[in-house]
């Protein structure tokens, strides 16, 4: 039997993978993007913005919130969705890391 993720991988590299999966969809980088131009929105506004069908928005919305990338607080019957600065400095952490390494005058060599 193989070894669990949790064995062979640090809890910075599951956290990573979890936010690049929820990233990882172009309905939801169209979602991100559209709540990054906005200063909160209820789901109806989201799925008008996207073109999509509200339950599928609201599948998209689920997989960002449980990554913690999107925060969401109930306003009577509509829930107002903002990005979470300190998921998306994560993310932000870890690509300037890659591309400072990529940078670097032993990895130019390379190819």
């Amino acid at each position: 039997m193989g070894a669990l993720k949790e064995d062979v991988y640090t809890a910075a590299h599951m956290r990573l993978a979890e936010l690049a999966k929820a990233i990882g969809h172009p309905a939801r980088v169209a979602i991100l993007e559209y709540l990054s131009e906005t200063a909160g929105c209820i789901c109806g506004d989201i799925s008008n913005a996207v073109q999509l069908a509200q339950p599928t928005i609201s599948l998209h919305l689920k997989a960002l919130r449980d990554a913690g990338i999107i925060r969401g607080t109930v306003e009577g019957r509509a829930v107002c969705y903002c990005l979470n600065p300190d998921a998306l400095a994560e993310v932000q952490a870890f690509l300037l890391l890659l591309q400072d390494r990529a940078t670097t005058e032993a990895n130019n060599t390379c190819c």
